[in-house]
């Protein structure tokens, strides 16, 4: 079975060095390497050659959109012919890898192991690119490890309130603080671990994070994953219980990721979400405009 490590960052937090450093971790593998480069020209697969690993590139666009995947699928399938015991894919800085799971869990990769998400974030940069950046949510909220780079540049005010933002939208995943993309080889093991977050209430400490409680009632599913689409991207996390005509779920939504998975058991305060946030997202005006898209729908916003 070969597995594959997906790595992701916005533009700048240090991918190409973190993953020279973490291929050496593995010198008695076959590895192949994929990387993505948003311009015409790649750069990263020249700085790589040296690591002596099949290594594929794929430029002028993001490997998850349409006019590039059928060639990342492509890639792939000539990949596992070779039968490699690892893949590492570097996606582009303005990629959003958020189907990465949809499209690695199709017939045709069968013989693949999806290892998990690493997303590195620039220690000294990352608010600002946090809140301009559609795309960097989005490969945040879909990551299975965070490294904070660049960790000797930033102050410790700095490094607390990136892990602050990180734990409030994944925080049943580890956050690790590294310098040149260093990577502890005792971390491998918590790519591994299983999710260990519950349904209880989300908890935030740093004041530049927020909450707010939303009541919804009168949905169907359907219509309550069109809604929340329509404003989840502007939060860190939406979470709580919901009766639906279909039945009960938990509500799950992951920065613009939106999950309703059904839930058997008693559910406290149903029909509340709790809703987290931080300076910059404008949440509010978005949940605003949701509501007035949904007239007819029960929605209060405290």
């Amino acid at each position: 079975m070969t597995r594959l490590y997906l790595i992701t960052g916005f533009l700048g937090a240090g991918k190409t060095t973190f993953l020279r450093r973490f291929v050496r971790l593995f010198p008695e593998r076959k590895i192949a390497l994929v990387i993505n480069e948003f311009g015409k020209n790649g750069v990263d697969g020249a700085l790589l050659r040296d690591l002596e690993v099949a290594l594929t590139e794929i430029d002028n666009g993001s490997i998850f959109c349409a006019c590039k995947l059928e060639q990342f699928e492509h890639a792939l399938r000539d990949i596992l012919q070779e039968n490699p015991d690892l893949i590492f894919v570097e996606a582009s800085g303005l990629s959003d890898p958020t189907a990465v799971k949809g499209i690695l869990s199709r017939e045709a990769y069968s013989g693949l192991e999806y290892a998990g998400a690493i997303c590195l974030v620039d220690g000294v940069r990352f608010h600002k690119l946090y809140e301009t950046a559609r795309v960097c949510r989005m490969q945040l909220a879909v990551s299975d490890m965070v490294l904070i780079n660049k960790a000797d540049k930033a102050t410790r005010e700095q490094l607390d309130r990136i892990t602050e933002v990180v734990r409030a939208q994944r925080p049943d995943r580890p956050v690790h603080e590294t310098v040149f993309g260093e990577f502890d080889p005792r971390w491998l093991s918590e790519l591994e671990q299983p999710v260990t977050e519950g349904p209880g209430e989300i908890h935030t400490r740093d004041v530049t994070l927020q909450k707010l409680s939303l009541t919804v009632r009168g949905f169907e599913r359907q219509e309550l994953i069109t809604f929340l689409k329509l404003f989840a991207e502007d939060t860190y996390r939406i979470k709580g219980f919901v009766s639906l005509p279909e039945g009960s779920f938990l509500v799950s939504c992951v920065g613009p990721l939106v999950e309703l998975e059904p839930f058997g058991g008693e559910a406290a305060n149903p029909d509340v979400l709790t809703v987290l946030y931080g300076n910059g997202l404008p949440a509010k005006k978005s949940i605003r405009a949701a509501m007035a898209r949904f007239p007819d729908k029960r929605v209060e916003l405290n």
